[in-house]
């Protein structure tokens, strides 16, 4: 996993003034479609994330509604 980046911005719609943006950071845990999970510090923000920079959402928890983010932006270190 180390062609893929350190971690990502996911940018939420929140509103008409301005998006939500979370920083994900790799793990070593792998998604169904074999690429990386990324994690917010909390834990709770979930997403594997492919070479293309697709996106799939994942439950950290019970009860979560899921959206998918208007895009990833890989950040460089």
């Amino acid at each position: 996993m180390e062609d893929y980046p350190e971690s990502y911005e996911l940018v939420f719609q929140a509103s008409v003034v301005e998006d939500d943006v979370v920083t994900v950071r790799r793990t070593e845990k792998a998604g169904a479609g074999g690429y990386p999970i990324y994690e917010d510090e909390t834990g709770i923000v979930r997403a594997e994330i492919s070479d293309r920079g697709e996106v799939r959402m994942l439950a950290s928890g019970g009860h979560q509604v899921l959206r998918a983010p208007l895009m990833a932006r890989p950040l460089t270190p």
